[in-house]
């Protein structure tokens, strides 16, 4: 039986990386060994896309998978945030299914910051 999801975020710099999760976003953690932290996540659900746009067939959307935190408000926390020194590196903007965003990690690129206007599956049982 599945009990969880373990998503990995590769590093140039993951003692920056880790200060930025424990320190700045404030999420509970355990230490492994060594200071490799492991993160608890917020609850999580998983989006299946196509990989291809039915318009365009021959050119891929993405060779890869990405990470979004959600939020409830994200005006609010865009701002929590930035208090705090973090980078938004693409403007909000409002893609009809959402509100979206996406912020710079220290030592490991970006990741986005979500607010769905969507049903989520958060909160189903099971």
């Amino acid at each position: 039986m599945i009990t969880g999801t373990h998503a990995i975020l590769y590093a140039e710099q993951p003692e920056r990386t880790r200060a930025f999760f424990r320190d700045v976003l404030g999420l509970s953690h355990v230490d492994a060994h060594d200071g490799w932290l492991i993160f608890k996540l917020p609850p999580a659900e998983l989006g299946v896309h196509p990989s291809r746009n039915p318009q365009l067939p021959d050119v891929p959307i993405s060779g890869g998978h990405e990470l979004y935190l959600m939020c409830d408000d994200l005006a609010a926390t865009v701002d929590e945030l930035s208090a705090k020194g973090v980078e938004f590196v693409e403007p909000v903007t409002d893609q009809g299914f959402g509100r979206m965003t996406a912020l710079r990690v220290p030592g490991a690129g970006t990741i986005g910051l979500y607010q769905p206007l969507h049903p989520t599956a958060n909160d189903l049982p099971g």
